[in-house]
């Protein structure tokens, strides 16, 4: 339609903007409250981006002629941004709830791993799916995220490990990224575990001499759209050499670094992504204070994730302590067959109990934080004039209820629009 808009939401009871100057990120101070509007109105243009917000009676007589393909009476309800997954691991074949069994009776991660479970398990079912496959039950998983109120999600390679495998699961992502109306940051983690066969120096090479080019060359072509790279820097499995010559060619061929870190023991990993210019460190349980320090000094996002620490029983990563020192804390799922887990609401509940963080930093956390985790706090995760019209409305009175009404986001949801289009509806 000539000159229309593409959708009007009305009187909402609650729209939460997160922020309302173009902040990139909140940290410190700033996280005391959120900005929120109480009787407002949101317009989102045909090309998907929100185009006015404001009181519901100066939207009404601004728009009193305009048209719009759909119009929502949000009366009653709240509207927030669409939530941010700032770190997932969703492409995968083999089930492992049996790892969960051996877990809940003493096994730990590494106990598993070495008895040939955990990610080897998960590679060797991996490399034997089809790409159809693969891409089925990814479409599936991606539904249920989007339906518990994500609407952008980073993917992350990581169960192929050789080039063949990998490359599959890239182009599934791909694949996702152009079909699907979820939004998604793709992650190349081809250093997710060494192989079996190789040492970690010789993985290493591999990546950088092999894995890398060919990521360059797909991406120059127009085929694969990689966003970051990852590696799994840890004891036992990359060291810190290794992961950081990974890392330097994965930068060096124009990829974000987003890299799990000092999860099971401290490995100064916060130290060296500073070092090497990361844009996001996950997991930290392990961080250092020196760490910590220089995340915040950097503005190198801390890319937390309580439900591994929860079904993991690992000791929590010290949110608070992050929080205090002014680290950008975001917040992800961490999605995968050890951690299985779709909503970010239960994340944030998570968040707040568990790693002792108030609501307004848990909600910043899952949406401008995330965002800025991915480098697209440009467009995503507030709702501001001119951002992404990616947006949830809940059928409560205060938007506190979906992080507070735990596992309870699916009475809760009622619309889920990415783009302006609704992509889901109760």
């Amino acid at each position: 339609m000539a000159g229309g808009h593409r959708l009007l939401l009305e009187n909402a009871r609650q729209v939460v903007l997160v922020c309302a100057r173009g902040e990139r990120f909140l940290a410190r101070d700033a996280l005391r409250s959120l900005a929120v509007l109480e009787g407002a109105s949101l317009v989102v243009g045909t090309d998907g981006f929100i185009k006015a917000i404001g009181p519901a009676d100066a939207i009404q007589k601004q728009f009193s002629e305009e048209t719009f393909q759909e119009r929502i009476d949000c009366t009653g309800k709240c509207i927030l941004p669409g939530l941010v997954d700032a770190h997932t691991h969703p492409v995968w074949a083999g089930e492992r709830v049996h790892e969960f069994a051996m877990k809940l009776a003493g096994a730990t991660y590494m106990d598993i791993h070495q008895a040939g479970g955990g990610i080897n398990f998960t590679v060797e079912r991996t490399r034997q799916a089809s790409e159809e496959a693969l891409f089925s039950s990814f479409r599936q998983r991606l539904g249920c995220m989007m339906r518990a109120g994500t609407t952008l999600a980073e993917c992350k390679s990581g169960y192929g490990l050789n080039l063949e495998s990998e490359l599959k699961m890239l182009r599934v992502i791909e694949r996702a990224r152009r079909e699907l109306d979820i939004g998604i940051s793709a992650t190349y983690c081809g250093a997710h575990s060494v192989p079996k066969g190789k040492t970690a120096a010789e993985a290493a090479d591999d990546i950088i001499n092999n894995h890398l080019p060919k990521l360059k060359e797909l991406g120059r072509n127009g085929e694969i759209h990689v966003d970051n790279i990852d590696v799994f820097c840890e004891k036992g499995v990359f060291d810190l050499d290794s992961t950081r010559r990974i890392l330097q060619s994965g930068k060096d061929v124009g990829l974000q670094i987003n890299f799990h870190g000092d999860e099971l023991h401290p490995m100064k990993a916060a130290e060296l992504g500073v070092e090497l210019g990361a844009q996001a460190i996950s997991h930290l349980e392990e961080v250092s204070d020196e760490g910590i320090a220089a995340m915040a000094a950097a503005r190198c996002s801390a890319v937390l994730l309580p439900t591994t620490a929860y079904m993991l029983r690992l000791k929590q990563p010290r949110a608070r302590k992050m929080l205090d020192e002014g680290v950008i804390v975001a917040l992800g799922s961490d999605f995968n067959p050890n951690a299985y887990c779709f909503s970010m609401p239960m994340v944030m509940h998570l968040a707040c109990v568990n790693m002792r963080m108030s609501m307004p930093e848990a909600l910043a956390a899952a949406t401008i934080n995330a965002a800025y985790a991915l480098g697209k706090s440009h467009t995503h995760g507030s709702l501001e004039v001119g951002k992404q019209g990616d947006l949830i409305i809940i059928n409560s009175s205060r938007w506190e209820h979906l992080i507070y009404q735990f596992g309870g986001h699916h009475e809760l949801i009622d619309y889920v629009i990415a783009k302006g289009k609704v992509i889901y509806k109760k």
